[in-house]
């Protein structure tokens, strides 16, 4: 929709009494929002390859990545940093312990 179509709804919603309506904020069903799938990822470290770099690397290379021993997981939700923690094990299966939540002031910064 284009500005001009735009505008000619605001001038006629204004003339019939419905601007409030425009301005009212809009309440979100809570249902809905909790029925929306997102990606959860943990990221260990990253690192840049030049794509020949890339194409040499074979069963057992070891490709260095940009975090030190120790240093805590990110924990990703749709690509944007929600926590951070390390790595457990439970019933055989890698988990991980948050150890900080990104607050979300700071979360809504960064996007």
């Amino acid at each position: 929709m284009s500005d001009p179509e735009i505008n000619e709804e605001v001038e006629a919603a204004e003339e019939t009494g419905q601007a409030a309506q425009l301005d009212a904020p809009v309440s979100i069903n809570a249902d809905v929002l909790e029925n929306i799938p997102v990606t959860i990822s943990i990221e260990v470290g990253r690192t840049e390859l030049k794509i020949r770099d890339l194409m040499r690397l074979t069963q057992g290379s070891v490709v260095e990545l940009d975090r030190l021993a120790g240093e805590p997981l990110d924990l990703l939700v749709n690509n944007t940093l929600v926590a951070q923690g390390e790595v457990v094990l439970v019933n055989d299966r890698y988990g991980v312990k948050l150890t900080r939540v990104i607050p979300a002031v700071e979360r809504v910064a960064n996007l």
